[in-house]
């Protein structure tokens, strides 16, 4: 280990993925013989700019990257199609920083459209001072007692892009605009600060994401890590008032967490309710009948799909569920009917 100075540590970019963390705790770095973990923090060097050429820093504003620039990240995985697979190395050298929200990983794949990733060397893992390495762990909200919201509704996808996050996003415009507070709720992906500004946007009261949860992704997170810290953050919700709640999650039924997440009992029974949102009338036709098969109860299908007249028609003649576009999902005449499908429908809009 080797002391750093405040100084230098102010000095350095800090990325979304640690804006939770307290500097104040870090007094040293770890340099060598350290085996990062997904969540430990570490100020890097950037080597040579990639696909990622600026970094988002934890009030939203998106900094351009210069070679030789300090910053700091933290580890983790990373499954994106149309992004980047990425793995947390066994050792502390030379890697990528494959999200503009702040991870570090080894790049092992990418979307033939990127030029590669940016090449960072990392200088170390910051740490107490005894030696303890800092995590997001350390920062994750404090675990807590008490009910959910009433009514939890579920987004879920084909993949990556298929418009969730625009679906969740309209789902929770459309509950504040009927008079309802509503929470908003990212459980997986890789961090990122554009999705909950727009919920905060969107009218939700409170937002969370994983990261709130002590995750710099979710990608390789065992699930009951995972449902656990859902439920907690939902419980979060609860305490700040709020009585429905719109969770997203991230990328599609194929990918592992969500295929996961979707089967699982436990998470299951958090919902009232889900919107699959897809990109195709096929997507969205099999993903629909892929959750249906699972027993949820599907109110709708969503996502980019909804810019084709055409595949809406498709998609209405193959599953006996209504297709929402976003401004459907703004009205409260539709909000009215989702809570009317589920055992939400007496809930009373708050005042």
């Amino acid at each position: 280990m080797e002391p750093i100075a405040p100084t230098r540590l102010t000095a350095a970019k800090k990325s979304y993925a640690v804006r939770r963390v307290n500097f104040s705790d870090c007094s040293h770095l770890a340099t060598n013989a350290c085996t990062p973990k997904p969540g430990d923090i570490v100020l890097a060097r950037v080597q040579a700019l990639g696909s990622h050429k600026r970094i988002e820093l934890p009030n939203g504003r998106k900094a351009s990257l210069r070679v030789g620039d300090e910053i700091v990240l933290a580890f983790g995985n990373r499954y994106a199609p149309d992004q980047y697979e990425a793995y947390v190395p066994e050792k502390l050298e030379t890697c990528h920083m494959v999200a503009a929200g702040g991870i570090a990983a080894k790049a092992a794949s990418w979307h033939d459209r990127l030029s590669g990733p940016t090449v960072v060397e990392p200088v170390g893992v910051l740490c107490a001072a005894d030696g303890q390495a800092l995590n997001l762990t350390d920062y994750a909200l404090p675990t807590i007692a008490c009910s959910m919201p009433s009514c939890v509704f579920g987004v879920f996808g084909t993949s990556m892009n298929a418009g969730k996050t625009a679906t969740a996003a309209a789902l929770v415009h459309g509950f504040a605009k009927s008079g309802y507070r509503v929470g908003a709720l990212k459980v997986t992906g890789t961090a990122a600060g554009g999705d909950p500004w727009l919920m905060h946007d969107s009218g939700a009261a409170k937002v969370l994401d994983f990261t709130d949860g002590g995750l710099a992704t979710t990608f390789g997170t065992p699930l009951d890590k995972i449902v656990g810290t859902t439920r907690n953050l939902l419980r979060t919700l609860y305490r700040s008032q709020c009585d429905v709640a719109v969770v997203e999650i991230a990328d599609g039924l194929f990918q592992e967490e969500t295929r996961q997440i979707a089967a699982s009992p436990l998470m299951h029974s958090l919902f009232d309710g889900v919107v699959f949102a897809a990109g195709d009338a096929l997507g969205a036709v099999a993903g629909t009948r892929s959750l249906q098969e699972l027993d949820y109860r599907v109110l709708g299908v969503s996502g980019a799909v909804m810019q084709s007249p055409l595949a809406v028609r498709e998609i209405i003649m193959n599953v006996d569920i209504p297709a929402f576009s976003l401004p459907d999902l703004h009205s409260p005449g539709t909000i009215s009917d989702i809570m009317e499908q589920t055992l939400c429908g007496q809930l009373a809009v708050a005042q």
